[in-house]
């Protein structure tokens, strides 16, 4: 990969309803500890990509897809001087299941198993929907996204562990996840969270990371990036959805959206934009992703 020049589209095809895509190239991005509602089928083309998952450092390079299942946090970053360039498609949950329903025999909710595979034959099959979609070719994008989600439960797929809370440590961390999303804009301190639940802010640290994978600021600043992309998707300026989900101003936002999701809000929302415009009627042209 010559040069150094970073670049991302994230966007939606209005013909492959509950996805999202992604085509980026990056050489110092960063991203911090995050979750998706979604599940994460991100193939990669070029460089090698490396991101924590599960309790240690994963790698995916040319050939091999990072696969992540909804509500698993993860990080990411370049695993070489050169970055690495990849495309992804984020189907929810609901399609994966739906696909899994129809083409294979998996019980229970399907995910993934491991969050690295080497296969290239998928990898394929992602940038071709990819492509198809930035073609406007709704009957070849849908046709390979499933035929690249069954490929992938069959290679790789098995039922997701149920989430019970059982533990009283479990229960407290469940109790402190509902103040949090219910006080977004104005969070208490760690020391007045334990207080109100009875419990100490070191066992409330504890049982929060065990539950969710990261501290409860953590996990705030993941929540309120995944409402702001809400209000984003519903039209909502980028400056009162900050003030929205409890960012101090637009800038934090920013920040934080960058880091989580790869582009800016206002990038982001402009290619939602695009979407409502085309199921409108509303004929845009097709930028080529490498200009944007």
């Amino acid at each position: 990969m010559a040069g150094s020049v970073e670049r991302a589209r994230h966007w939606r095809y209005a013909e492959l309803p509950g996805v999202d895509l992604l085509r980026a190239r990056y050489v110092r991005k960063t991203f911090v500890r995050h979750t998706h509602e979604h599940f994460v089928i991100a193939a990669i083309a070029d460089g090698v990509e490396v991101f924590h998952h599960g309790g240690g450092d994963r790698s995916a390079g040319p050939g091999s897809l990072a696969l992540i299942n909804p509500d698993t946090p993860h990080t990411g970053r370049a695993g070489v001087p050169e970055g690495w360039r990849y495309g992804a498609v984020y189907p929810s949950p609901e399609v994966v299941a739906g696909i899994a329903a129809e083409t294979t025999t998996l019980r229970g909710t399907p995910g993934f198993v491991r969050p690295v595979l080497d296969d290239s034959y998928t990898v394929r099959l992602v940038h071709r929907v990819l492509r198809a979609a930035d073609e406007g070719d709704a009957l070849a994008a849908d046709t390979l996204l499933r035929v690249a989600v069954t490929r992938l439960l069959r290679l790789n797929g098995g039922p997701l562990p149920r989430r019970e809370i059982r533990t009283a440590g479990a229960r407290t961390a469940a109790r402190a996840r509902a103040v949090l999303e219910e006080r977004m804009t104005c969070p208490p301190s760690l020391q007045a969270l334990a207080e109100e639940l009875g419990t100490s802010p070191f066992a409330l640290l504890r049982a929060f990371r065990d539950a969710y994978g990261m501290p409860p600021h953590t996990w705030l600043t993941d929540a309120r990036v995944r409402r702001a992309r809400g209000l984003l998707d519903a039209g909502t300026p980028p400056a009162e959805a900050a003030a929205a989900v409890g960012f101090t101003d637009q800038p934090h936002l920013n920040r934080h959206f960058a880091r989580i999701v790869g582009v800016p809000p206002g990038a982001y929302q402009r290619e939602r934009k695009n979407v409502q415009d085309a199921v409108t009627g509303l004929l845009l042209p097709c930028e080529a992703w490498e200009n944007r």
